[in-house]
Parts: C-alpha cells; sequence; structure tokens
C-alpha cells in the first residue's frame, strides 16, 4: 500500500536529489582521491545552481564503487586487521562520501555568496529481516575470490557467492527495501533552516528492529533510489529528481529502434515495467521508486543526467513520471 503524507504549506519547493556513487568515480577510474574531489566540487556547483531556481534540497547518494574498493582494501589486510561488516561498510563509505560533499558544498555556497549551511548525516535505515530479497541475495559486492577462498568463506562465514566467468567468485548480499529512514526528524527540522540535507548515503545502513525495538546491523545493501523515494514521502517533497547516466528513459534501450520517452504516467511506466522494458539492474528500480513516490505525493518524478538536469528542471530534457489526472465526480 502507498504511504501517504500530510501536506505542510511552505515558502519555497523542496526537492530530494539522488544520485550514484559512479558521480564521483566514474567508469573506467581507479578512485583517485584527487579526482573524487573534483568530481565532488563539479557536483556542489550543480546543486547551487539548482538551488538558485528556488530548491530546498535533501542530497541521497549511492556508494557502490567505494564501498567495493572498501572491501578491497579489507581484504587485502585480512591477516592484519580484523574484517569489517557490510553495514559498517555502507556508515564508513556514506560517511566518507558525505564529508567530500559537504565540504564541496559550503565552499561553493561561499562562493556563491548564498547564506545557508550543510547538515550531513548518517542514516539508518530499517529493512524487514523477513524481506523476500534475504533470501535470494543478488547484489555482487567487494573483491574477486579465487575458488579456494571462496569456498572457505562460504564454508566459514555462511557467505553467497557467484563465479563470474575468468575473473574469479564475487560475494553477493541481499537488497531489502526499506521501510523506515531513523532521524527524519533532523532532516525535517535542517531544511526547515535552509540547510541542504546530505542524508541516506548509500542507501542507508541497513538494520534490523527486534520486538523490543532494539536494532542490529544487517549484512546488505539498500537500493538508494528507494531510500530517496522513502524520504522524498517522509518529507512531502515537491519532486523526486534522480540522476543517472542517460538524458532520459529509454523503450527498447540499445536497440535499432529506441526511442526516448520526454513524459508517462505511473500508469504507463508500470505497464511497460511489467513488459520488461526496464532491467532490475539498471532502470527498473528507478521506475519502481517513481512509481512509489508519486503515487503517494502525487507530485512528480524527473529522471536526467546532471549534464541535462537544469534544461530538465524547465521541462525541456530529461523523462518526467507524473500522476495519471483525477477523474471528476459526476454531479
Amino acid at each position: 500500500m502507498a504511504r501517504q503524507s500530510p501536506v505542510r504549506p511552505r515558502a519555497r519547493k523542496r526537492a530530494v536529489l539522488a544520485f550514484g556513487g559512479n558521480a564521483l568515480i566514474r567508469h573506467g577510474e581507479d578512485g583517485d582521491m584527487r579526482r573524487q574531489v573534483r568530481h565532488a566540487e563539479a557536483l556542489a556547483r550543480f546543486l547551487v545552481s539548482v538551488m538558485r531556481r528556488g530548491w530546498d534540497l535533501a542530497v541521497v547518494h549511492g556508494n557502490g564503487p567505494q564501498v567495493g574498493n572498501l572491501l578491497i582494501q579489507v581484504e587485502e589486510a585480512v591477516n592484519k586487521v580484523p574484517p569489517t561488516s557490510v553495514d559498517v561498510a555502507v556508515a564508513q563509505t556514506g560517511g566518507s562520501i558525505g564529508y567530500l560533499l559537504s565540504r564541496a558544498l559550503r565552499n561553493a555556497l561561499l562562493k556563491a555568496g548564498i547564506d545557508r549551511q550543510v547538515t550531513c548525516l548518517v542514516s539508518e535505515v530499517v529493512v524487514d529481516a523477513r524481506d523476500p530479497a534475504n533470501r535470494a541475495p543478488s547484489k555482487p559486492i567487494g573483491p574477486f575470490y579465487t575458488a579456494y577462498r571462496a569456498g572457505f568463506l562460504m564454508k566459514t562465514k555462511k557467505w553467497a557467492m557467484v563465479e563470474d566467468a575468468g575473473r574469479g567468485y564475487r560475494r553477493v548480499v541481499p537488497s531489502p527495501r526499506p521501510l523506515r529512514i531513523l532521524g527524519m526528524q533532523a532532516v525535517q527540522d535542517a531544511l526547515g533552516r535552509g540547510d541542504v540535507v546530505i542524508a541516506g548515503g548509500g542507501g542507508g545502513v541497513p538494520v534490523v528492529e527486534d520486538s523490543s525495538g532494539q536494532l542490529k546491523g544487517f549484512e546488505a545493501v539498500i537500493d538508494k533510489d528507494f531510500t530517496a523515494s522513502l524520504m522524498g514521502i517522509d518529507l512531502v517533497a515537491d519532486l523526486l529528481l534522480i540522476l543517472t547516466d542517460v538524458d532520459a528513459v529509454s523503450l527498447n534501450y540499445g536497440k535499432r529502434n529506441e526511442s526516448t520517452v520526454p513524459k508517462m504516467t505511473i500508469r504507463e511506466a508500470g505497464r511497460w515495467l511489467r513488459y520488461g522494458q526496464f532491467p532490475p539492474g539498471s532502470m527498473g528500480p528507478k521506475i519502481e521508486a517513481a512509481i512509489e513516490f508519486v503515487s503517494a505525493t502525487r507530485n512528480p518524478v524527473l529522471i536526467t543526467s546532471v549534464h541535462k538536469a537544469l534544461q530538465a528542471l524547465q521541462e525541456k530534457a530529461g523523462t518526467w513520471i507524473t500522476a495519471p489526472p483525477l477523474k471528476r465526480r459526476s454531479r
């Protein structure tokens, strides 16, 4: 059932903006810190441009390349330093990416003469230990292992592993749906003061809750688009803006008859999703997250690239996903 939130009046428009960790470590890059800093600075300049257009922002970022690199470091040092769990690795990379973005944003705001603060939070996100996704781990994470090392880890740690032909074995972890983002009152308060908020990084640190309310870390990764959608619903955001590596959503992607879709309703999006137009490993989660957000708020979702986002906000690019028109009641 779609989540409903009360509408609260406010002067400025509010957007939740989501982008992947590959905005800082792009395809083919090694994760050099100086290069990540430059990418963070470019992203900060873009965020300031969005704010100049009258938007208050809550930013949710991914951490795919970063958490993978961290787990490679963990494996290389396993004989010297005790290994860390996936939930702690998500927290570590969420904090480090948040720091880079926060620092870059503060500098960009100062340079632009905008008197706004930045609030950066490491968010715990409650998931269901009985989520069906937990029975079939599917998210590859971390380094590639030899057959011998993979067999040892599967036996001693009960890890699920998959073979990648020619490259070795890799751990797979569940990707359950987020149920609740903890600390949302702090996000609300910060936005109410006019701060730019960075929260839900890496999809949030996954935790499960027992019958008494006690929390325990859970070894999984949460899709940042679902967390962004959930945050947008909680905030009653006017817009969910999902940045990706394509300028707009396409039908028949990669085929000769590929065509971009400037606008679609959630009914059309759901139908195309069922027909297999949006694969689970790429555009699928973004479309599902969009449907959930629009269903709960009746506010739109915009999917585009960072290069086209400012044009897309003027409805000159990107893909807008909206609610179907309300039926008029007969008198």
